[in-house]
């Protein structure tokens, strides 16, 4: 693995390739990436280096906005395949006949969606500024909110607004336990549970920090407490335990389901993310992440009209 590492290094070196991998990658992952972020930070990140490629080690609509935001360079993804629960769950087809039904609102769209989903959206947010940019949204604004529901709601319940949710869903996010969380929180008393909004609101009613990945990382490295309770995909724990080594992180595990259970919850297509698919997209130049001009250009007006509103 340090071979394949150092391999790794020395090609991007070779070529002018910068890597970025996601928190919810694997370690060794983590480990060879020039930045570590979420997705949104990264493709922002991408447009501020110079490099010929940019290797994106995360899904394909992280791969798609970083394509958006930088037309001019060579995108490569290390596995095309790497889809998104989330992204999945709403298809641009079927927005497209919902936007047609409520021709009077705006549409308002999770940045983990498809280029052609961002395409048909008013204006993009993240988990961290969704409340900052609703907030500024008319209050009498009607507003379709998706993919995902469970932040939707969140949402509502921070500002107050009635927004139309989609039912869609992370896959990770929707399956903690609630019965093994309360039984953590049995376990250890007075420790802190720290939760990603897209969790469904019975994990958040139990949960004393919810933000984003970033904003949760943030958190363990300011606190003072040594222990913490972690209801989010599982990857984070390493850039944690690294910022913070003497400090201990407990994941709430999934629900158990068809008799097996796990003590943590992991994204399986960010898993498809290895060394030696780096190493390959690296040296073939493939594969190449291509993004129509006219979806581009279309999608990257509802992304520069969140980062004007951030």
């Amino acid at each position: 693995m340090e071979e394949l590492k150092g391999k790794i290094r020395e090609l991007a070196k070779a070529k002018n390739a910068v890597i970025f991998a996601h928190y919810y990658t694997r370690p060794e992952i983590q480990e060879i990436a020039d930045f570590i972020g979420d997705s949104l930070a990264l493709a922002q990140q991408a447009t501020r280096v110079d490099a010929d490629i940019l290797v994106m080690c995360g899904v394909h609509f992280m791969g798609e906005t970083m394509k958006i935001l930088c037309p001019e360079k060579k995108v490569l993804i290390p596995d095309m395949n790497a889809g998104c629960s989330l992204a999945d769950s709403c298809k641009a087809e079927d927005l497209a006949v919902f936007k047609a039904q409520h021709p009077d609102h705006l549409v308002v769209s999770y940045v983990n969606t498809s280029a052609d989903v961002k395409a048909l959206t008013d204006v993009v947010v993240t988990s961290s500024n969704a409340k900052k940019i609703i907030d500024q949204l008319p209050h009498d604004a009607k507003i379709i909110f998706g993919p995902d529901h469970n932040l939707g709601s969140y949402i509502n319940s921070v500002t107050g607004r009635n927004m139309l949710l989609w039912n869609g869903a992370c896959h990770v996010h929707s399956r903690f336990s609630l019965e093994a969380l309360l039984q953590l929180k049995k376990e250890n008393p007075g420790v802190e549970v720290l939760a990603h909004p897209e969790c469904k609101a019975p994990i958040l009613a139990q949960s004393d920090v919810i933000g984003s990945t970033k904003a949760l990382l943030e958190h363990t490295i300011r606190s003072s407490a040594k222990r913490f309770i972690i209801a989010t995909e599982s990857g984070i724990l390493f850039e944690m335990q690294r910022a913070c080594p003497e400090k201990e992180f407990i994941p709430v595990p999934p629900e158990v389901t068809e008799g097996v259970g796990c003590s943590c919850n992991e994204c399986e297509y960010m898993r498809m993310n290895t060394l030696e698919k780096v190493y390959a997209c690296l040296r073939d130049e493939q594969p190449e992440m291509e993004v129509k001009k006219e979806t581009a250009e279309k999608a990257i007006s509802s992304i520069q009209r969140m980062l004007e509103m951030s």
